[in-house]
């Protein structure tokens, strides 16, 4: 079977389990200046370059990929988030873009293979790349709101990149992940669609929306359902949010989602809204008691969690919603649908 076939016969038959975050975790490591630089002899300081460590201390991915295995995910992502042209660059590093991937692929997709192996149930790396610091849609500028720093076709080469590397790596699914700016996911799109049509063999892509205020809305101004509207015609294995807000504040937006699209949905919030000092103290039974009412009202498919998440709280999540069905996707009506800033749909 193909991963994308595989992943769904196994999602019919329970709630798959992601992982949680690597940010937070690799922050507990409290790693020096020298563990990220390594001897790469790189013109910027590195600390804080957490996709770097896949290369010069490789040890603290590979830990943190293994506890989330360990407490029961079915899918790991790559520690990539950061790791494509326009990110490294501000590290002096973006000429290290594809060792970056490949290395981080390996190490996950290694892991997944061993855990697999051990008890015949199947495991699966989700490429992660993430939405850079630039955006399509939005001018930086003010004064000059026509402005933009970069055009789509650059954008959809710097995915393209870290596309390519991923799947040598290893990757089953590239998951393009906090997604704010929808026309950014759509290069991201265009670069997966053409990296599979140059391989001849489907890559199977994973969307993750994220929210910037609670009524629903990305940063370019997208409701959930008029994003799930622009991007079903890339025929998304998954599609879900991420980040931005805990379990409590995405419950009405999991829901819509739910609804309306007819692929799996995958949700990992934030372990709850960060304090004053930025830390994220929810612990892992409430993360587990909210997730799992979305999961008893057969809204979701998989679930992991996004910052603050840590290995006890993907072991509360999986724990929490073991003994209950996945949810079944539906078959939305043929009409047209279309999406501005808010979804359109045509009656026939």
């Amino acid at each position: 079977m193909t991963p994308r076939e595989k992943l769904l016969a196994e999602a019919a038959k329970r709630i798959l389990i992601t992982d949680g975050a690597f940010g937070t975790e690799i922050q507990n490591w409290k790693l020096k200046e020298e563990d990220y630089a390594g001897d790469l002899g790189l013109a910027k300081d590195q600390k804080g370059n957490n996709d770097i460590l896949a290369l010069t201390k490789p040890e603290v991915p590979e830990k943190i990929t293994r506890e989330y295995l360990e407490a029961g995910s079915d899918i790991v992502s790559t520690n990539t988030f950061s790791a494509n042209l326009i990110s490294q660059a501000d590290y002096a590093a973006e000429h290290l873009v594809r060792e970056i991937n490949v290395a981080s692929a390996q190490i996950a997709r290694r892991l997944a293979d061993e855990f697999a192996a051990k008890d015949g149930r199947p495991r699966f790396v989700a490429g992660a790349i993430g939405p850079t610091n630039k955006t399509l849609s939005l001018s930086p500028d003010v004064n000059d709101p026509g402005f933009r720093e970069i055009d789509f076709d650059y954008l959809k080469g710097v995915y393209r990149e870290q596309t390519d590397a991923l799947i040598e790596g290893g990757a089953d699914f590239i998951l393009i992940e906090t997604v704010f700016d929808t026309l950014n996911a759509k290069a991201g799109v265009m670069a997966v669609l053409e990296a599979a049509e140059d391989l001849g063999r489907d890559v199977p892509i994973m969307m993750s929306m994220t929210l910037t205020d609670l009524s629903g809305r990305n940063l370019s101004g997208h409701t959930v359902e008029a994003f799930w509207h622009a991007v079903r015609h890339a025929k998304p294995v998954t599609i879900g949010l991420n980040c931005s807000f805990g379990a409590e504040q995405l419950r009405p937006h999991v829901k819509t989602l739910s609804q309306i699209a007819d692929t799996l949905i995958m949700v990992y919030p934030n372990a709850g809204l960060p304090n004053e000092l930025g830390e994220y103290d929810e612990q892992p039974a409430t993360t587990a008691g909210l997730v799992r009412e979305w999961a008893a009202q057969g809204q979701v498919n998989i679930l992991g969690g996004c910052c603050g998440s840590t290995p006890a709280h993907i072991a509360a999540i999986a724990k929490a919603v073991g003994e209950l069905p996945p949810r079944e996707l539906p078959v939305p009506p043929v009409v047209t649908r279309l999406a501005g800033l808010e979804p359109m749909t045509m009656a026939a």
